[in-house]
């Protein structure tokens, strides 16, 4: 797992898959999440579906953010904020080679947890000040840095990541790089020359 980290926004669903597929075909995608606060939960399975089957066309994995029960139905993986529920209970509900992911904000002994309980990539973030969640903070470099040098799994960066401010998160340990807006915040002619920027950053790295 190594590579740009696309997480789905808010936009009207039409409009998103055209966006997914301008960025998944270009073949430099290494993980999508589904992450939709706004859209009622008896909508979601719908937008799985249509997102999944994008997914086996272009042969990125999809995952499910927060939702354990959703992950399971559509036989995904699944990344859980620290209140989503334990990866203990998605190790037995998932495929034996699901991808699971742990939100550990700034905290190295979080993620040890969660590697000891069965996570096969750990999140810290934010990096940077980020719109999609304000409260998160800023935890800078420092804490990728330490986590190289502790962990044995990928290290998931996220929080304000750019192709302009990135280059010096990949060099401090992170094997992942979470965007939305970066990607998902520009018009779909724009979307594949800037997938391939974040490609380029992650072979010079």
């Amino acid at each position: 797992m190594r590579g740009l980290y696309l997480i789905t926004n808010d936009d009207p669903i039409e409009l998103l898959l055209e966006k997914l597929e301008a960025a998944l075909a270009t073949g430099q995608v290494a993980i999508l999440q589904y992450r939709r606060k706004k859209v009622p939960p008896l909508n979601q399975p719908a937008e799985v579906d249509a997102i999944k089957w994008l997914c086996e066309k272009y042969q990125v994995p999809l995952i499910i953010n927060d939702d354990l029960i959703l992950a399971a139905q559509f036989k995904l993986g699944v990344h859980l904020g620290q209140s989503d529920g334990e990866i203990t209970d998605a190790k037995a509900r998932l495929a034996p080679n699901a991808i699971i992911g742990r939100t550990c904000a700034n905290s190295i002994e979080l993620a040890e947890q969660a590697i000891i309980d069965g996570a096969t990539y750990v999140a810290f973030g934010a990096v940077y000040a980020t719109t999609t969640k304000p409260e998160a903070g800023n935890i800078g470099l420092e804490t990728l840095k330490q986590a190289r040098s502790k962990v044995n799994v990928p290290i998931c960066a996220i929080g304000g990541l750019t192709v302009e401010n990135s280059k010096a998160v990949i060099e401090s340990g992170a094997d992942l790089c979470a965007v939305i807006s970066d990607i998902l915040g520009l018009p779909v002619p724009e979307i594949p020359a800037r997938v391939h920027a974040w490609a380029a950053l992650f072979a010079d790295a």
